[in-house]
Protein backbone atom coordinates (compact mmCIF):
# COMPACT_ATOMS: atom_id res chain seq x y z
CA UNK A 1 0.00 0.00 0.00
CA UNK A 2 2.55 2.16 1.24
CA UNK A 3 4.59 2.28 -2.14
CA UNK A 4 2.09 2.89 -4.36
CA UNK A 5 0.12 5.37 -2.18
CA UNK A 6 3.99 7.71 -2.23
CA UNK A 7 3.58 8.06 -6.20
CA UNK A 8 0.23 8.54 -6.34
CA UNK A 9 0.77 11.28 -3.41
CA UNK A 10 3.31 12.48 -5.90
CA UNK A 11 1.52 12.52 -8.96
CA UNK A 12 -1.53 14.36 -6.84
CA UNK A 13 0.62 16.90 -5.61
CA UNK A 14 2.04 17.71 -9.04
CA UNK A 15 -1.38 18.62 -10.53
CA UNK A 16 -2.83 15.47 -10.72
CA UNK A 17 -3.26 12.97 -14.57
CA UNK A 18 -5.21 15.20 -17.25
CA UNK A 19 -6.67 17.35 -14.24
CA UNK A 20 -7.88 14.52 -12.50
CA UNK A 21 -6.79 13.96 -8.93
CA UNK A 22 -6.11 9.91 -7.79
CA UNK A 23 -8.29 9.09 -5.18
CA UNK A 24 -6.64 5.53 -3.02
CA UNK A 25 -9.15 3.95 -1.67
CA UNK A 26 -7.17 1.14 0.61
CA UNK A 27 -9.78 -1.76 2.02
CA UNK A 28 -7.78 -4.59 4.30
CA UNK A 29 -9.00 -8.52 3.28
CA UNK A 30 -7.22 -9.58 6.49
CA UNK A 31 -5.87 -12.12 3.77
CA UNK A 32 -8.68 -14.01 3.84
CA UNK A 33 -10.49 -15.10 0.51
CA UNK A 34 -14.11 -14.36 1.38
CA UNK A 35 -12.86 -11.05 2.14
CA UNK A 36 -11.14 -10.06 -0.77
CA UNK A 37 -14.25 -11.23 -2.66
CA UNK A 38 -16.65 -8.98 -1.12
CA UNK A 39 -14.54 -5.75 -0.81
CA UNK A 40 -13.43 -6.50 -4.59
CA UNK A 41 -17.27 -6.23 -5.72
CA UNK A 42 -17.42 -3.58 -2.98
CA UNK A 43 -14.75 -1.40 -4.69
CA UNK A 44 -15.96 -2.10 -8.35
CA UNK A 45 -20.07 -1.38 -7.56
CA UNK A 46 -20.16 1.39 -4.94
CA UNK A 47 -16.57 3.02 -4.98
CA UNK A 48 -16.51 2.96 -9.22
CA UNK A 49 -13.07 2.42 -9.70
CA UNK A 50 -11.43 2.99 -12.26
CA UNK A 51 -8.53 0.05 -11.87
CA UNK A 52 -7.36 -2.19 -8.88
CA UNK A 53 -3.72 -2.59 -7.94
CA UNK A 54 -1.74 -4.25 -5.59
CA UNK A 55 -4.28 -7.09 -4.44
CA UNK A 56 -1.91 -10.12 -2.50
CA UNK A 57 -2.24 -13.77 -2.10
CA UNK A 58 -2.84 -16.53 -4.83
CA UNK A 59 -5.85 -17.82 -3.37
CA UNK A 60 -7.08 -14.79 -3.16
CA UNK A 61 -6.56 -13.46 -6.47
CA UNK A 62 -7.76 -16.85 -8.14
CA UNK A 63 -11.13 -17.02 -6.30
CA UNK A 64 -12.01 -13.31 -7.84
CA UNK A 65 -10.83 -14.46 -11.01
CA UNK A 66 -12.49 -17.61 -10.44
CA UNK A 67 -16.46 -15.47 -10.01
CA UNK A 68 -15.50 -13.77 -13.54
CA UNK A 69 -15.71 -10.39 -11.08
CA UNK A 70 -12.90 -8.84 -12.71
CA UNK A 71 -14.79 -9.76 -16.51
CA UNK A 72 -17.82 -8.77 -15.14
CA UNK A 73 -16.46 -5.22 -14.19
CA UNK A 74 -14.11 -4.22 -17.12
CA UNK A 75 -11.32 -3.46 -15.23
CA UNK A 76 -7.87 -4.57 -14.43
CA UNK A 77 -5.62 -5.44 -11.60
CA UNK A 78 -2.59 -3.94 -12.07
CA UNK A 79 0.75 -5.39 -10.10
CA UNK A 80 -0.86 -8.23 -7.75
CA UNK A 81 1.59 -9.46 -5.21
CA UNK A 82 1.65 -12.97 -6.47
CA UNK A 83 3.83 -15.01 -8.81
CA UNK A 84 1.28 -17.84 -9.19
CA UNK A 85 0.99 -19.19 -12.73
CA UNK A 86 -2.32 -20.00 -13.17
CA UNK A 87 -3.28 -16.40 -12.91
CA UNK A 88 -0.77 -15.95 -15.59
CA UNK A 89 -2.27 -17.65 -18.02
CA UNK A 90 -3.44 -15.91 -21.66
CA UNK A 91 -6.71 -16.11 -20.80
CA UNK A 92 -7.14 -13.81 -17.27
CA UNK A 93 -7.19 -11.02 -19.26
CA UNK A 94 -7.92 -8.32 -16.94
CA UNK A 95 -4.75 -9.30 -14.91
CA UNK A 96 -1.41 -7.61 -15.42
CA UNK A 97 1.92 -8.70 -13.86
CA UNK A 98 4.63 -6.57 -13.37
CA UNK A 99 6.84 -9.39 -11.56
CA UNK A 100 8.30 -12.60 -12.50
CA UNK A 101 6.10 -15.61 -11.58
CA UNK A 102 6.83 -18.47 -8.80
CA UNK A 103 7.33 -20.15 -11.91
CA UNK A 104 10.36 -18.27 -13.00
CA UNK A 105 12.03 -17.95 -9.37
CA UNK A 106 11.94 -21.62 -8.93
CA UNK A 107 13.82 -22.37 -12.14
CA UNK A 108 16.15 -19.56 -10.89
CA UNK A 109 16.79 -21.15 -7.43
CA UNK A 110 16.50 -24.90 -8.78
CA UNK A 111 19.47 -23.55 -11.26
CA UNK A 112 21.45 -22.05 -9.29
CA UNK A 113 21.23 -24.61 -6.37
CA UNK A 114 22.33 -27.50 -9.11
CA UNK A 115 24.97 -25.10 -10.74
CA UNK A 116 27.12 -25.19 -6.70
CA UNK A 117 26.24 -29.18 -6.84
CA UNK A 118 23.04 -29.41 -4.88
CA UNK A 119 20.78 -32.58 -5.50
CA UNK A 120 18.85 -33.29 -2.80
CA UNK A 121 16.13 -30.40 -2.73
CA UNK A 122 13.41 -30.16 -0.34
CA UNK A 123 9.89 -27.72 -0.57
CA UNK A 124 8.34 -26.49 2.56
CA UNK A 125 5.14 -24.75 1.32
CA UNK A 126 1.61 -23.28 2.42
CA UNK A 127 -1.12 -25.50 2.34
CA UNK A 128 -3.14 -23.74 0.00
CA UNK A 129 -2.99 -22.39 -3.94
CA UNK A 130 0.16 -20.32 -3.12
CA UNK A 131 2.13 -22.74 -1.81
CA UNK A 132 1.34 -25.25 -4.64
CA UNK A 133 2.02 -23.14 -6.88
CA UNK A 134 5.65 -22.18 -5.82
CA UNK A 135 6.20 -26.73 -4.68
CA UNK A 136 4.64 -27.13 -8.55
CA UNK A 137 7.17 -24.73 -9.94
CA UNK A 138 10.16 -25.89 -8.22
CA UNK A 139 8.94 -29.30 -9.47
CA UNK A 140 8.58 -28.40 -13.07
CA UNK A 141 12.31 -26.80 -12.82
CA UNK A 142 13.41 -30.34 -10.90
CA UNK A 143 12.16 -32.51 -13.56
CA UNK A 144 13.24 -30.49 -16.49
CA UNK A 145 16.78 -31.36 -15.14
CA UNK A 146 15.45 -35.54 -14.34
CA UNK A 147 15.31 -34.88 -10.56
CA UNK A 148 12.76 -34.93 -7.87
CA UNK A 149 11.89 -33.57 -4.69
CA UNK A 150 13.56 -34.94 -1.74
CA UNK A 151 10.95 -34.22 0.78
CA UNK A 152 7.85 -32.16 0.68
CA UNK A 153 6.91 -29.97 4.15
CA UNK A 154 3.64 -27.82 4.74
CA UNK A 155 1.95 -25.25 7.29
CA UNK A 156 -1.42 -24.29 7.08
CA UNK A 157 -2.34 -20.19 6.37
CA UNK A 158 -2.41 -17.95 8.86
CA UNK A 159 -0.13 -19.72 11.42
CA UNK A 160 3.15 -20.46 11.95
CA UNK A 161 2.82 -23.85 13.75
CA UNK A 162 5.37 -25.49 12.03
CA UNK A 163 7.41 -28.00 14.41
CA UNK A 164 6.27 -30.74 12.18
CA UNK A 165 7.33 -29.60 8.90
CA UNK A 166 11.47 -29.10 10.93
CA UNK A 167 11.09 -32.54 11.86
CA UNK A 168 10.04 -33.90 8.46
CA UNK A 169 12.92 -31.62 6.12
CA UNK A 170 15.63 -32.52 9.18
CA UNK A 171 14.73 -36.36 8.74
CA UNK A 172 15.38 -36.25 4.92
CA UNK A 173 19.02 -34.89 5.63
CA UNK A 174 18.73 -32.36 2.00
CA UNK A 175 20.92 -30.10 0.78
CA UNK A 176 18.77 -27.14 0.18
CA UNK A 177 15.07 -26.02 1.04
CA UNK A 178 12.92 -23.92 -0.88
CA UNK A 179 10.84 -22.53 1.14
CA UNK A 180 7.00 -21.04 -0.30
CA UNK A 181 6.11 -19.30 2.66
CA UNK A 182 4.94 -16.09 4.09
CA UNK A 183 6.92 -13.60 6.52
CA UNK A 184 5.94 -15.29 10.45
CA UNK A 185 6.20 -18.91 8.65
CA UNK A 186 9.07 -18.39 7.08
CA UNK A 187 10.94 -16.61 10.34
CA UNK A 188 9.27 -19.62 12.33
CA UNK A 189 10.73 -22.34 10.07
CA UNK A 190 14.66 -21.11 9.70
CA UNK A 191 14.88 -20.63 13.39
CA UNK A 192 13.04 -23.98 14.11
CA UNK A 193 15.56 -25.82 11.53
CA UNK A 194 18.72 -24.18 12.81
CA UNK A 195 18.13 -24.66 16.44
CA UNK A 196 17.47 -27.92 15.29
CA UNK A 197 20.79 -28.55 13.89
CA UNK A 198 19.74 -28.36 10.24
CA UNK A 199 22.68 -27.28 8.09
CA UNK A 200 20.88 -26.54 4.42
CA UNK A 201 21.15 -24.28 2.49
CA UNK A 202 17.52 -21.95 2.95
CA UNK A 203 15.72 -19.97 0.49
CA UNK A 204 12.43 -18.41 0.24
CA UNK A 205 10.62 -16.67 -2.96
CA UNK A 206 10.43 -13.05 -3.39
CA UNK A 207 7.24 -12.88 -0.70
CA UNK A 208 9.12 -12.11 2.34
CA UNK A 209 10.67 -9.07 3.64
CA UNK A 210 14.04 -9.21 4.97
CA UNK A 211 13.49 -6.83 7.53
CA UNK A 212 10.03 -8.26 8.78
CA UNK A 213 12.17 -11.77 9.52
CA UNK A 214 14.49 -9.93 11.17
CA UNK A 215 12.42 -8.54 13.48
CA UNK A 216 10.30 -11.91 13.93
CA UNK A 217 13.26 -14.33 15.06
CA UNK A 218 16.47 -11.94 15.15
CA UNK A 219 19.55 -11.18 12.73
CA UNK A 220 21.53 -14.68 13.71
CA UNK A 221 18.67 -16.98 13.18
CA UNK A 222 18.18 -15.14 9.30
CA UNK A 223 21.68 -15.51 8.87
CA UNK A 224 22.99 -16.65 5.11
CA UNK A 225 18.65 -17.26 4.12
CA UNK A 226 18.56 -17.26 0.76
CA UNK A 227 15.95 -14.27 -0.84
CA UNK A 228 14.68 -14.33 -4.32
CA UNK A 229 13.93 -10.78 -6.08
CA UNK A 230 11.42 -9.78 -8.70
CA UNK A 231 12.37 -6.46 -8.48
CA UNK A 232 16.02 -4.36 -8.80
CA UNK A 233 17.86 -3.74 -5.41
CA UNK A 234 15.76 -0.65 -4.00
CA UNK A 235 18.46 -0.09 -0.94
CA UNK A 236 21.16 1.81 -3.82
CA UNK A 237 20.83 4.69 -6.15
CA UNK A 238 21.99 2.78 -8.70
CA UNK A 239 19.21 3.31 -11.51
CA UNK A 240 17.04 6.07 -12.31
CA UNK A 241 14.08 4.59 -10.65
CA UNK A 242 15.72 3.66 -7.11
CA UNK A 243 16.82 7.21 -6.93
CA UNK A 244 13.04 8.68 -7.65
CA UNK A 245 11.65 6.04 -5.57
CA UNK A 246 13.90 6.76 -2.82
CA UNK A 247 13.43 10.68 -3.16
CA UNK A 248 9.36 10.32 -3.13
CA UNK A 249 9.88 7.74 -0.04
CA UNK A 250 11.31 10.63 1.86
CA UNK A 251 9.36 13.25 1.12
CA UNK A 252 6.21 11.44 1.23
CA UNK A 253 6.37 8.08 3.68
CA UNK A 254 6.96 9.56 7.22
CA UNK A 255 9.33 9.28 9.94
CA UNK A 256 8.62 5.72 10.61
CA UNK A 257 8.46 3.84 7.11
CA UNK A 258 11.58 1.58 5.73
CA UNK A 259 11.92 0.85 2.38
CA UNK A 260 11.33 -2.70 1.28
CA UNK A 261 10.95 -4.75 -1.91
CA UNK A 262 7.68 -4.76 -1.44
CA UNK A 263 7.30 -1.02 -1.31
CA UNK A 264 9.11 -0.94 -4.54
CA UNK A 265 7.46 -3.43 -6.33
CA UNK A 266 4.19 -2.02 -5.84
CA UNK A 267 5.62 1.81 -6.20
CA UNK A 268 6.59 0.42 -9.55
CA UNK A 269 2.95 -0.86 -9.96
CA UNK A 270 1.42 2.92 -9.45
CA UNK A 271 3.97 3.82 -11.95
CA UNK A 272 2.78 1.57 -14.67
CA UNK A 273 -0.96 1.92 -13.72
CA UNK A 274 -0.25 6.50 -13.75
CA UNK A 275 1.18 5.53 -17.53
CA UNK A 276 -2.24 3.89 -17.91
CA UNK A 277 -4.08 6.70 -16.65
CA UNK A 278 -2.38 9.26 -18.66
CA UNK A 279 -3.48 6.79 -22.23
CA UNK A 280 -6.98 6.46 -21.27
CA UNK A 281 -7.58 10.63 -21.41
CA UNK A 282 -9.59 13.39 -19.51
CA UNK A 283 -12.09 10.64 -18.82
CA UNK A 284 -10.91 7.58 -18.12
CA UNK A 285 -13.18 4.62 -17.68
CA UNK A 286 -12.26 0.78 -16.24
CA UNK A 287 -12.30 -0.59 -19.63
CA UNK A 288 -10.32 2.47 -20.95
CA UNK A 289 -7.45 1.81 -18.37
CA UNK A 290 -7.72 -1.78 -19.67
CA UNK A 291 -7.19 -1.00 -23.04
CA UNK A 292 -4.41 1.44 -22.35
CA UNK A 293 -2.49 -1.19 -20.05
CA UNK A 294 -2.52 -3.09 -23.21
CA UNK A 295 -0.44 -0.62 -24.92
CA UNK A 296 2.24 -0.20 -22.61
CA UNK A 297 4.77 -1.78 -24.65
CA UNK A 298 8.97 -2.27 -23.17
CA UNK A 299 7.65 0.80 -20.99
CA UNK A 300 11.12 2.07 -18.91
CA UNK A 301 9.84 3.21 -15.79
CA UNK A 302 13.81 4.10 -14.76
CA UNK A 303 16.03 1.26 -15.06
CA UNK A 304 13.28 -1.68 -15.54
CA UNK A 305 11.48 -2.49 -18.19
CA UNK A 306 7.49 -3.79 -17.85
CA UNK A 307 6.30 -4.92 -21.28
CA UNK A 308 2.24 -5.73 -22.06
CA UNK A 309 0.36 -6.31 -25.09
CA UNK A 310 -2.87 -7.60 -26.05
CA UNK A 311 -1.38 -11.05 -25.79
CA UNK A 312 0.32 -10.78 -22.92
CA UNK A 313 0.14 -10.07 -19.58
CA UNK A 314 3.29 -10.80 -17.82
CA UNK A 315 5.53 -7.52 -17.82
CA UNK A 316 8.54 -8.64 -16.50
CA UNK A 317 10.42 -11.75 -15.72
CA UNK A 318 13.18 -10.30 -14.30
CA UNK A 319 15.10 -12.52 -10.74
CA UNK A 320 17.73 -12.48 -8.80
CA UNK A 321 18.98 -13.32 -5.63
CA UNK A 322 19.76 -11.93 -2.59
CA UNK A 323 21.03 -13.23 0.91
CA UNK A 324 20.68 -11.80 4.66
CA UNK A 325 24.20 -10.39 5.97
CA UNK A 326 25.39 -11.38 9.60
CA UNK A 327 23.41 -8.35 10.63
CA UNK A 328 20.34 -8.14 8.76
CA UNK A 329 21.03 -6.66 6.19
CA UNK A 330 20.00 -7.67 2.72
CA UNK A 331 22.53 -8.54 0.58
CA UNK A 332 22.90 -8.63 -3.69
Amino acid sequence: VLGARIYFDHINASGGINGNRIRHVVVDDGYKVDETVRLTEELIDRQQAVALIGFAGTANVGEVLKRGILEKGRIALVAPYTGGEALRQAENRNIFHIRAGYADEAEHLVDHLVTVGVRKIAVFHQNDGFGEAGRKGVEDALARRNMRLAAVATYERNTDDVKAAVDTIRKADVGAVIMVSVNKSTAAFTKGYRESGGAAQLLNISVVDAGQLVKLSGASAMHGLGISQVMPFPYTDTLPVTREFRRLFAKHAGPDATISYTNFEEFIGAKVLVEALRRAGPNPSAEKVLRALETISNYDVGGFTVSFSPGNRVGSRYVEVTVIGRNGALLR
